[in-house]
């Protein structure tokens, strides 16, 4: 079972036109080159529309890459094993030495142990691509981070390989 004993982090994810959308604590778990991760547990419960109600104190490992468009959160049962993969495509992270801060870009893809995934809210970036004026080059890359996350997912590679 992974075990967070390093550096307490902050988690901010943004909407495109710069509001917060949530927040919330983690502690390091390691630093690799551009990969950082995470060991968080919810200090609040979340009643979420796909998966259903996360308690208090339900914990997830999350993996963050400098570069690139997209976070995975490894949701963890009461045993320590993986319950399902959250995907969020979003901007490239802005990673400090205590803090990380992306801006989310509506696209999210359930993972579940069998490897059966599902794609959500395309709906939802559609419409915010409109409101907030997503550029091209910002659609076209969150449509290629989606792709990645799905070539990675069937073909089993990290974090989905374990």
């Amino acid at each position: 079972m992974i075990k967070a004993t390093g550096t307490p982090f902050s988690i901010q994810v943004l909407r495109y036109d710069g509001t917060e959308h949530r927040h919330w604590n983690a502690r390091m778990v390691r630093r690799d080159g551009p990969l950082i991760v995470l060991d968080a547990e919810f200090d609040f419960e979340v009643q979420h529309l796909h998966l259903g109600h996360i308690p208090l104190g339900a914990r997830t490992i999350e993996y963050y890459w400098q570069e690139r468009w997209y976070n995975v959160f490894e949701f963890l049962d009461d045993a320590g094993k993986t319950r399902l993969w959250y995907c969020n495509v979003n901007l490239p992270p802005v990673i400090s030495e205590s803090s990380i801060t992306y801006v989310d870009l509506d696209f999210d893809v359930i993972v579940r142990t069998d490897f059966s995934y599902q794609i959500l809210d395309s709906d939802e970036f559609e419409q915010h691509a409109r409101i907030f004026g997503y550029p091209q080059e910002v659609q076209e890359s969150a449509q290629n981070a989606l792709t990645e996350i799905i070539s990675r997912i069937e073909s089993r590679q990290f974090p989905f390989n374990k």
